[in-house]
Order: C-alpha cells, then structure tokens, then sequence
C-alpha cells in the first residue's frame, strides 16, 4: 500500500508565531505534538496537517511552493486578504500584472500565498485551500502522481496537477521554466506509511519510481530524508 500524505511542513524561525498566523488565516486548530511539534489540524477535507519546524535559516528567494486560497466573492477576497494582513502578512510584487485578479501576499516569515479571484473554474470545486501550487516539472508531477496514487487532474503543455480521490486542494506544477534551486526549501513533504506498512519497502518504490536519498544533515533520525526528481527535498517519516 502506498504512503500518505501526512504534512505540509515549514522551516519557521519562530514557529509558535507562524502556526498562529496560520491558524488565524485558516481557521484550523492548533496543537503541540509530541511526535510532530508545533501543527495545525485541518477543519476541512484538506487531508493533512501543517506542520512548524524550528530553523535558523533566513528565507532567501521565492519558495518553490505556495498556497492558492480560494474566493466565493469579491467581498470574500477582501475579507481574507484584510484579515492576512491583520495578522502579520503583507502585500509583495512576485511580477503579477496590474491586471491579475488575485492578491499576492507574504506570511510573517516572506512565505509567499495568493488570495484567488473568485470565478476561477480550475479551483471552483476546491475548499478554502484551493491548490499548492509549485514550481516543477512534467516528470515531478507524474512523480507525486505515482508515489501518492493520486490521479493527474491536469495535463497539459507540461503543467500538471493531481488531486486526492478523497478531494482537498489540488498540488499543481508549471513546468518550464524552472526556477533555480539555491538551498533546502522552506516547505516539503513529510510522507508516511499506513499503520501496519513497512518503511523501508515504500522508500524503496519510491526511489524506483525516480526519487533519491539524501544527506541534509539529519543525522540519525527515525525519518528517511529524500529528493523528488526535480530535486526537491521530502520525508518519509515511520509508519502511522
């Protein structure tokens, strides 16, 4: 049986002060772990956690992933994009056109995130959390479709996107051009096993399915840390 998708996790360097930024913005609960720290539960069919992993490191560029929240209304947006910047976001310039109708922001920490215009039909049956939009190949897209079993919803002109079959946001890639790569993400994967699932053996199928295992200076940990192929760091944690 394949892994599942477990979390959504953020190097913050202060995590408490995320977390609650985004519990505010979401309207998600947030609890302390014992076995994954500082979380978010979703209220919704989102179908993983957030998760707030302490780091000293400073943002530096773009994130290679974002969230596109969603709007009923244009008074819907306004609301959200009002209630973010209450809470610590603020406005940034990512190169959208005057034109655009969505609203791009940035968390306290620079984490970018777009407040969609309402009306768009790709995210029209999503919740709250429309998509995760990232920045990425074809090949990573088929990736993520295989090691999660999660159906390709889109693609086209190598952009894809794939979706739970339970629903939630949809994750999306938009092909070339990619944008550099400069030092670990602020956001990856964290992939885990079913309860009675065997870590090693889904660590295998997902390195033959074209990931890799790497070295970030974990050290000896319980996890399995690994790279898609397009690079990008994710973890395989042990079974649950």
């Amino acid at each position: 049986m394949t892994c599942h998708l477990v979390a959504l996790c953020f190097d913050a360097n202060d995590p408490l002060r995320l977390a609650r930024f985004w519990a505010g913005v979401l309207g998600w609960e947030m609890i302390d772990d014992p076995q994954d720290g500082i979380a978010l539960l979703p209220s919704d069919d989102t179908g993983f956690r957030l998760r707030f992993l302490p780091s000293q490191e400073q943002k530096a560029g773009q994130n290679q992933m974002h969230f596109d929240l969603t709007s009923a209304s244009l008074e819907d947006q306004q609301q959200t994009v009002a209630r973010s910047l209450e809470l610590g976001a603020r406005h940034i310039d990512i190169g959208q056109r005057p034109e655009d109708g969505h609203v791009v922001l940035a968390d306290p920490e620079g984490n970018e995130f777009c407040v969609i215009e309402p009306g768009n039909n790709f995210l029209a049956d999503c919740g709250f959390i429309g998509a995760l939009a990232c920045d990425g190949s074809q090949e990573v897209g088929y990736f993520w479709s295989d090691a999660l079993d999660w159906p390709l919803v889109w693609d086209q002109n190598q952009e894809t996107a794939i979706r739970s079959p339970h629903g939630g946001p949809k994750i999306t890639w938009g092909g070339p051009p990619l944008m550099p790569k400069t030092g670990k993400n602020r956001l990856h994967f964290d992939l885990a096993p079913p309860a009675h699932g065997d870590q090693q053996a889904e660590v295998d199928r997902l390195v033959s399915l074209g990931a890799t295992r790497i070295d970030i200076g974990q050290g000896e940990v319980s996890w399995v840390v690994m790279a898609d192929p397009d690079g990008h760091e994710f973890c395989v944690l042990t079974p649950r």
